[in-house]
Formats: C-alpha cells, structure tokens, sequence
C-alpha cells in the first residue's frame, strides 16, 4: 500500500513539472533582462528636423525691444533683471549664450540633429548657438551649471488597448511622450531682450511625434518653466518642428548678444 502511495506521489510531481513547462515553466519561462530605453521608445526622434515658427513670431524671428516682457509672468525682480539688459556687457563678460540655455533654446528658430548616443541618452544638437543637450534615462554623466543643465528623461507610455496587440498577442506600450526634466541651470535669457531666468529654474518639456495625413512628421514639445526667482507663475510655451529628409540647411552658428 504504501509503495502504491508513493508511486501515486511521482505521477503527480512529473505531471506538475510537464504542466510548469508548457505553460512557461523551465527555460521557456526564464527571466528577460529589462529592456533598455532606446528600445521602450514609441517613437524614434532621430535625423534633422527645423523649427516652424508658428507662435510669438515677434519674440522668436527677431530681439524684442528692451523691456517687452508680454507674455512671459515675470515678478518685480524679474523686471528689475530685465531693465537692466544691456548686449554689450554681456559680450564682454564672454555671456553672449545666455540666451541659448535649455530654457529657450528649443525657441530659438533654427535645426535640431537628434541621435542616441548609447542606448540610456539621447544627444540633442542645435545649430542655433551650437549647443548640445543631453537626455539622461540613466544616472547623468555630467555635472549641470552650465547652459543646458542637467536633463533627465523618462517615458511615459499610453498603453493600448487591454495593454496587449490584436495582431501578434504579444504586449505593446502603444504610444506615449518623452518627458525631460532639466536642473542645474546657469542662469540666463527666456528672450534675447534679457527676460532673465535663474539657477533655482525647473525646465519640464514633453515631447510629442505628430504624423499628418500628407505623411509629413512634426515633434511637439510643450513646455513649462519654473523659477520662483524671477517668475510669478509657471511660463508655458508650444514648439513645433518638422522633420526633414536629411542635413540640408544645417548651419551651426556662435552665439549672439542680440
């Protein structure tokens, strides 16, 4: 009897262990490493792309006048900032950038070149100014004070449907945005005239990809700035650039003062 027990108990752990199997049990079923950043990416930014001036033209194609401040929240030490704008002082002190920092440079009108540098940061360059930001997924590799700071970035993913593909079954993020927060900023310029912004700002930008019907590619970035040096309330703008088919038109230019 108690042998038939325990041949009884054998069928049952060979059954249990075919059972794991074929439901994902043994190598099948075997962890998979976590998926880098570049390969969770909705969208791929890469290639050229040129700003489409489409809001505050006045503000953006030319230098405003000194002292227009319309549209930007700026508090009395702020204004106090602002008036006392003058170009020239800041080429002297070798601060003709201070216009090109991260919390306007996507304003600036001009090409962007977007690349991953390695599968944790994507390489933002601006011919405007000829700058350079970096998108850290991961831990960042520099240490910010300077014109573009520091930027961490993040997906942040729409699922589909039920979180799953009708086509092949397997799992989708469906879309979503990048999310770049940036710190660590030298302080500078939210417009060419002096609005000035401070090292305490917070750069939020989403990044969005559009594809019109005409097959034409756009990325959308909203932004919003922070500084409770300088601005009453949080500074909100729309950018939008068009993706091009190759370098044509980059032109990589210094910073100017004015």
């Amino acid at each position: 009897m108690k042998r038939l027990l325990v041949v009884l108990a054998l069928c049952l752990l060979v059954n249990a262990g075919l059972f794991s199997q074929g439901r994902g049990g043994g190598q099948r079923g075997a962890p998979q490493p976590p998926r880098t950043p570049r390969a969770m990416a909705p969208f791929d930014m890469s290639g050229y792309w040129i700003s489409v001036v489409t809001e505050d033209w006045r503000w953006r194609m030319f230098a405003p006048p000194k002292g227009d401040y319309a549209g930007v929240p700026l508090n009395p030490d702020g204004r106090k900032i602002g008036d006392a704008w003058d170009p020239a002082k800041d080429e002297a002190a070798g601060e003709q950038c201070k216009s090109y920092g991260a919390a306007n440079i996507m304003r600036l009108p001009g090409r962007l070149h977007i690349t991953w540098q390695d599968d944790q940061t994507i390489k933002l360059e601006t011919d405007a100014g000829t700058q350079t930001r970096m998108f850290y997924f991961g831990a960042p590799q520099k240490q910010g004070d300077d014109w573009q700071g520091i930027s961490k970035a993040s997906w942040e993913l729409t699922p589909a449907v039920g979180g799953f593909s009708f086509g092949g079954g397997g799992q989708t993020e469906g879309t979503g945005s990048l999310k770049v927060v940036t710190t660590r900023l030298k302080p500078g310029y939210l417009r060419k005239n002096g609005v000035p912004y401070s090292a305490n700002t917070t750069l939020t930008e989403y990044y969005d990809l559009v594809k019109e019907p005409d097959g034409d590619l756009y990325l959308v970035i909203t932004t919003t700035v922070e500084d409770p040096t300088y601005l009453a309330e949080p500074y909100l703008t729309n950018t939008h650039f068009r993706k091009q088919a190759d370098a044509t038109g980059w032109n990589p230019t210094p910073c100017t003062a004015k």
